[in-house]
């Protein structure tokens, strides 16, 4: 995958929501907390160079797999690219969501810490993310 000069301009918490549940967890039961993750890329109306790239993690309880609590968090990182081709496009996506992860997780460890709760730390992830990101033939930028 190519390499595609970027810079970042800014990041902000576009939502944090925290709720506990009143599930009673047994102490020899293990809990999966399975954290969904998604990511959405825009451009600018006015600005093809300027990109808004929006990540979200969300852990909810069910009835199948009841959690302590539910948990959603999305931030978006402002960035100038000069990525044209569907290549530099996808290129950007990758580079632009490694430098946000890192961002993602330390807001769910601070927002589970400011709910008086055990703090939560996502994995840290060195490579690829979302599966999609993977070198294929496909395009998945919209």
């Amino acid at each position: 995958m190519q390499k595609i000069n970027f810079s970042l301009k800014g990041i902000r918490a576009d939502e944090m929501r925290f709720n506990l549940n009143n599930v009673r967890i047994n102490k020899d039961m293990k809990i999966e907390l399975k954290p969904a993750f998604s990511r959405q890329v825009r451009t600018a109306t006015q600005n093809e160079k300027i990109f808004f790239v929006s990540l979200a993690v969300k852990i909810e309880s069910t009835d199948e797999m009841p959690k302590p609590f539910n948990l959603f968090a999305k931030i978006t990182g402002v960035f100038e690219a000069a990525a044209v081709s569907e290549e530099e496009k996808k290129a950007f996506t990758v580079e632009a969501t490694n430098v946000l992860y890192p961002y993602l997780r330390s807001a769910v460890t601070n927002l589970t810490t400011a709910a008086f709760a055990a703090p939560l730390v996502l994995p840290v992830v060195n490579g690829v993310i979302f599966p999609e990101d993977k070198e294929t033939d496909e395009t998945f930028y919209s």
